[in-house]
């Protein structure tokens, strides 16, 4: 059952990339009770962030835990990893399945409000190596994704990150496509969203 996820699965990038979306990998129950527990057994935090040179507050909170040793870095912040817990290790477990990828680390966010948001960037830090696998899992509200061509930045593609998603992001992703979670006025709930990683 799970090797039929991939079986014609679209690529949501037309051109150097690949990203694939499975909508309903955890189910409604599932989905809830993994929001419940780390949003009240995650050791969040609102850091500073450096933007043009300049000193912001991450518009969301934020986590890091992963294997002992695989330190990350962004925007002038250091993170350290803190020790796996029963709830990661179990959806780690789940998207290893089927996407055959061992992830070692994992950024948490937690955007609060649709005022909580992700600007423009790509995930191309050195220590992800040449060509990084990001696997994004998210519980809870429905969220616009977008993903714009780095070079041509009228080329863009949204998809709706639903409650128990898995986007899956690969080979040169990175290097030619840019993405964000851009703010809303609606008034929605709140969304975790995990991005599992490989940390050289």
């Amino acid at each position: 059952m799970q090797s039929s996820l991939f079986e014609n699965r679209e690529n949501l990038l037309p051109f150097d990339g690949e990203a694939f979306y499975y909508p309903n990998l955890f189910s409604l129950q599932e989905a809830g009770k993994y929001f419940h527990h780390l949003k009240e057994h995650i050791s969040w935090k609102q850091e500073p962030i450096k933007i043009f040179g300049k000193q912001i507050m991450q518009p969301r909170l934020t986590a890091f835990y992963g294997d002992a040793n695989k330190a990350y870095s962004y925007s002038g912040i250091i993170m350290h990893p803190m020790e796996w817990n029963e709830d990661l290790l179990q959806i780690k477990e789940r998207i290893e399945a089927i996407s055959t990828v061992n992830f070692n680390a994992a950024l948490l966010n937690q955007y609060r409000s649709g005022q909580d948001s992700m600007g423009w960037h790509r995930d191309n830090e050195k220590e992800l190596g040449a060509n990084p696998v990001i696997g994004s899992v998210s519980f809870g509200a429905t969220r616009k994704f977008q993903l714009r061509n780095y070079k041509d930045k009228n080329i863009v593609r949204s998809i709706e990150l639903g409650n128990g998603s898995f986007l899956l992001m690969k080979g040169t992703t990175q290097h030619f496509w840019e993405h964000q979670l851009p703010k809303t006025g609606k008034a929605i709930g709140p969304r975790i969203n995990i991005t599992f990683r490989i940390i050289l």
